[in-house]
Parts: structure tokens; C-alpha cells; sequence
């Protein structure tokens, strides 16, 4: 699969009522204007290290660089979550603007080999975590419980099964009273490892998404799609989309209360995202030299189907000893302390073996 199929941008119209079209107009409007970000003030003889990327481990991100700054206020720390796409461009430096340079990026969608071949010197991506995507949905009346098939979900993101009181979902849902409503998707507007994650699970158990779509960062979404940018972006407007059924990182549907789906695995059981079904997915995932491995559809009773690591990414040649020392020992500290409190945001810890395997690979990052 290479880079063209990952990235190429393919938009549908959207087919929304004009009520729900003035409520994306509004709430899109909000999400995406931000306000000037303020310049970060590095003290004398410190050193800024900018990164950029990934939405779905942000929130973890966030409380990382903010505790290891407060101890090392001699490095600060930016981190602008703009999706695993555009953290791989700018991390490439593809016609990037000033403010837009980056000293790492971070991805769920590990870079491809053609990508790693325009960086002089090559790259380490770094496993530092790892989470699930959960479909959370907005249905009047059904808080909790809701119960998707393969078939079910794979249907309705492929645009076959459009109304919640399908025969299907209903199968798998005795006693629930699904409303005669229709499905909306929320989905990804931009380039995202989220996206690749879900679609790569789907390529893996659909024989009919494999032939139309593959997994790619960005899909020409069929139906009814919603599209916001960013995981929290999604979460926020499966809030006000009645009748939506949006993937999303975990983290973000447990951080905005929406409920989501237990969904059928390998083994024919349906599972919730947690802590334990999320590590039961990674166990059996064998980890290579180069650091990228997927477990598109995992196997075990208690496995839940969609999880996926994300990866920082750092030059092996850096071009400046002070920014590669602070790099490492940056990410050192993610793979090492840090590792304590991915639980309390909804993130999955490394396994032993894992952090290992990542703490020798900092070695590779050199001035």
C-alpha cells in the first residue's frame, strides 16, 4: 500500500437535513477556529523541542510533557494535535511554514517505508502507547448496552445498513427498543491514524471494504457522513448528532461521556473497550525490529477488535546534540514513569517487552 492510497483526499456530499446542516455549520465553526497561540517562552540556555500529530493519544500527550516540563523546566515542550497526516508532513518537511517545523511527529499509521526513505539518516518510530476505537453512538433511549455485529458495523460504515431498527443490529439487541431513526457517521475530515486504525480492522473482517477501500488514513466515506476534524472533534459532535455513530478513540468517548458499542471479535463474543480487553488485543502482538506492528483483528475470547499502538517519530540524525540528548531523555521518561499514568486516561501501558525494545531504539537518535 503506498503513500498515495494513504493520503489521497476524496470528499462525499454531505446529505443532511437543514437543521442538522446548520448544526454542523455552527459547531464546526466553534472547533475550528482557534484563537493565536501564544509564543513559548523558553528560559536562557533551555531548549524548545515542537512536536505535532496524532489527536488520538493527544490527552495523554498533554499531561506527559506537562509533568516532565515542571520537573525539567530547562526543556519546553509544544505539541500541536493535527493528525497523524499532517504530523507525518510536517515531520517530512513537505513545504512546511516556519511555525509549522517540528523536532518529532506522532502517528497512529506507522510511517511507510517510501516515507522513511526521504528522511536523511532514517528513522525511529517509537511505540509509546497504545489505546482502542470505540464506536460511540447517540441514540434516543439506548444509554448503554448497544450490541454491534461484524456484519452490523461493517454494513452501516459501508453505507448498506442505514436505520437503526435494522433486522441486524436488532438480532443482536433482544429487548432493546431501537428507534425507526437514521444512522448518521461521524467520521474524520483529515488524514488520520484513527481512520487508519478502524479501516485497517474493517479491511481485515470485510471482504467488500477490502475490495472498495482498504485501510487509508482518509476514505471517501459512503451514506450519511458527519466529518470533524481531530478525535475530539468527533466526540464533541456525536453529542449533538441524533441518531450518529462515530469512531473515536476511547479516551475521548470515556473524556465525553458517550456511550459505545461492545462489538463482535475473531471469537464471536462481544466485548467492551477497557483496560483489560484493549491489553488482551495487544498480548499477542509481536513486536519487529523496525517497531511497526498492527493487530488488525485479534484473537482470544476477551479481546476487544480494534486496538492499535501509535508512534512517535524522531530523526536518527538530528543536527543538533542538545536537542538529540533532550529528546531522548524526553522520551525515555514517556517509556519509563510515564507509563504509570496512561491507565487514568484511558491509554493501554507497553508491555515489558515493548518498552525494552523502544528504550534501545532512543540509542539510534544521534547529534
Amino acid at each position: 500500500m503506498g503513500s498515495g492510497s494513504r493520503f489521497g483526499k476524496k470528499h462525499n456530499r454531505l446529505l443532511l437535513a437543514p437543521a442538522a446542516l446548520a448544526l454542523l455549520a455552527s459547531f464546526l465553526a466553534c472547533s475550528t477556529r482557534s484563537p493565536e497561540k501564544p509564543q513559548p517562552q523558553v528560559p536562557p540556555g533551555g531548549i524548545l523541542l515542537r512536536g505535532a500529530g496524532a489527536t488520538f493519544p493527544s490527552l495523554l500527550y498533554r499531561k506527559w510533557f506537562a509533568t516532565y516540563q515542571q520537573a525539567h523546566p530547562q526543556t519546553v515542550i509544544t505539541y500541536d494535535g493535527v493528525g497523524s497526516g499532517e504530523g507525518i508532513r510536517r515531520f517530512l518537511g513537505r513545504d512546511v511554514k516556519d511555525e509549522e517545523k517540528v523536532d518529532f511527529g506522532a502517528s497512529d499509521a506507522a510511517m511507510e517505508d517510501s516515507e522513511i526513505a526521504q528522511v536523511p539518516g532514517g528513522v525511529v518510530m517509537l511505540p509509546v502507547t497504545a489505546g482502542g476505537v470505540a464506536l460511540a453512538y447517540n441514540i434516543p433511549g439506548v444509554v448503554g448496552g448497544l450490541r454491534l455485529s461484524r456484519r452490523a458495523y461493517a454494513g452501516i460504515f459501508l453505507g448498506e445498513i442505514r436505520n437503526w431498527n435494522d433486522p441486524l443490529i436488532a438480532a443482536a439487541n433482544p429487548g432493546v427498543k431501537l428507534p425507526k431513526l437514521t444512522i448518521v457517521t461521524v467520521v474524520r475530515q483529515e488524514a488520520s491514524g484513527t481512520t487508519f486504525a478502524f479501516t485497517k480492522h474493517l479491511d481485515a473482517i470485510n471482504e467488500k471494504w477490502r475490495g472498495q477501500y482498504g485501510p487509508s488514513t482518509i476514505i471517501d466515506w459512503p451514506g450519511n457522513a458527519m466529518r470533524a476534524k481531530g478525535n475530539e472533534g468527533v466526540a464533541g459532535l456525536l453529542q449533538h448528532a441524533v441518531g450518529g455513530l462515530g469512531y473515536v478513540g476511547y479516551e475521548f468517548a470515556h473524556k465525553y461521556g458517550l456511550p459505545t458499542a461492545l462489538l463482535e471479535n475473531k471469537e464471536g463474543r462481544f466485548v467492551e473497550p477497557n483496560e483489560a480487553s484493549l491489553q488482551a488485543a495487544l498480548d499477542s502482538a509481536q513486536m519487529p525490529e523496525n517497531l511497526r506492528v498492527y493487530v488488525p483483528d485479534p484473537s482470544g475470547a476477551g479481546a476487544y477488535p480494534i486496538a492499535t499502538f501509535t508512534w512517535i517519530l524522531l530523526r536518527k540524525n538530528c543536527g543538533d546534540p542538545g536537542k538529540a540528548q533532550a529528546l531522548r531523555d524526553l522520551f525515555a521518561w514517556c517509556l519509563g514513569d510515564g507509563q504509570r499514568s496512561a491507565s487514568d486516561l484511558g491509554y493501554i501501558p507497553l508491555p515489558p517487552n515493548i518498552v525494552e525494545k523502544a528504550q534501545a531504539a532512543l540509542s539510534n537518535v544521534k547529534p
